[in-house]
């Protein structure tokens, strides 16, 4: 039995006048539910993705989802936390259920506030996705962790501080067709390769256009079951793979010259999707920081180690590429609200699937593959997507 994206909801992300998760909740599941065509009674179970730990002193996020629609009252919720990657991680939990025979639809939301805490306490509540008992003091926060990683890349295969800049300006590019996205404004290579009052140095190599930024927002979907979505939904992306594949939390323990766990979850999503690379259409995948997309290119498989730079310098990802990454604008340009943004990679993807991405929209849009990771690639899940109706 698989499982199918059979509606979904996205709220603008940045900024928000919301005043907690609960408004954000409230901004996309009733608008989820009419999409997918689905009453709130015939949803069988709710996964609400948020890391919160310590941006909200109103933890239980779950149990909000039913005061957004008071129909779900008696549908069984649950929260779902797994660092950055929180949102995916909630997809594969209604996933999981869907194959099990439990449920036949479930409702996925991913939310985060993050805007009303001071940025010093955004860093250190960030922190508690990296291993404190080695990496607490690393200066510039998490930051600092990716600046580390980058150093390291570095000197072991040159400094790509270009190419890291060529990554920035193509998502913010991208970012501007996105009517979701936290900072729609074009940043050029110029600006973003150059240290300066407006884009100064956030930790090591990094500048502040290497960091994705600190947002609000909510994305849903509705998941069913292949049979239920192809004889009563609207329309139907499946799930050709779901993969998870966790590495070791500290950094001290593994390669910081490469995303290991990332590239045997992407090997798992090919081995069961029957596809290679080659086949995807797009990808969206977790640019938290620039050196993050450039190792990400080596782990799906687009480069070899060392040769990641290549892909951005030769135009292989940009938006007229042969595999264009982030369409959307990824974290960097459509923003990062932890325990959103696996939700809404995979509803930025179905967009793109069902030729309703607006003027995102990409001309071949066939096959997608999704990258959501909590942590320094600790946790590590890979979608591959198709439409089926």
């Amino acid at each position: 039995m698989g499982a199918c994206m059979i509606g979904w909801a996205h709220s603008r992300f940045g900024k928000s006048e919301a005043a907690g998760a609960e408004e954000l909740i409230a901004e996309v599941v009733g608008d989820c539910l009419r999409h997918a065509d689905v009453g709130p009674q015939e949803i069988d179970a709710i996964f609400l993705g948020s890391f919160n730990n310590g941006f909200s002193r109103q933890d239980f996020q779950a149990s909000l989802v039913a005061l957004a629609v008071p129909e779900l009252r008696f549908t069984p919720a649950t929260r779902v936390e797994n660092a950055c990657a929180t949102g995916s991680a909630a997809i594969h939990a209604g996933i999981r259920q869907i194959e099990s025979g439990r449920a036949r639809r479930v409702l996925v939301v991913g939310v985060e506030k993050m805007t009303a805490t001071p940025t010093p306490e955004v860093g250190d509540i960030l922190l508690g996705a990296s291993y404190r008992k080695e990496e607490a003091e690393v200066e510039g926060g998490f930051a600092g962790v990716f600046a580390n990683i980058a150093q390291a890349y570095f000197q072991a295969y040159g400094d790509r501080r270009e190419s890291l800049a060529r990554i920035a300006a193509k998502n913010h590019a991208n970012g501007m067709a996105n009517p979701y996205a936290h900072m729609r404004k074009a940043f050029d290579f110029d600006f973003c390769n150059e240290v300066s009052e407006k884009n100064p140095i956030v930790a090591g190599p990094l500048r502040r256009t290497d960091c994705s930024l600190i947002s609000d927002g909510a994305a849903a979907m509705v998941i069913a079951d292949t049979d239920t979505a192809l004889t009563t939904a609207p329309r139907a992306v499946y799930f050709r793979a779901a993969e998870h594949v966790n590495d070791f939390l500290p950094l001290s323990r593994r390669s910081k010259t490469s995303f290991e766990g990332a590239a045997r979850a992407w090997n798992s999503a090919y081995e069961r999707a029957k596809v290679g690379v080659a086949d995807l259409s797009f990808v969206e995948t977790h640019d938290c920081f620039t050196i993050a997309e450039l190792l990400e290119y080596e782990a799906m498989g687009l480069a070899r180690e060392g040769e990641g730079h290549r892909i951005i310098d030769e135009g292989v990802s940009a938006f007229g590429g042969r595999l264009p990454v982030n369409p959307s604008g990824g974290l960097k340009s459509k923003g990062h609200p932890i325990g959103a943004t696996g939700v809404s990679q995979h509803v930025m993807a179905a967009m793109q699937l069902c030729g309703d991405a607006g003027d995102m929209q990409l001309p071949r849009a066939e096959l997608a593959g999704v990258f959501n990771m909590g942590g320094a690639a600790v946790a590590n899940y890979v979608s591959i997507l198709e439409r089926l109706k």
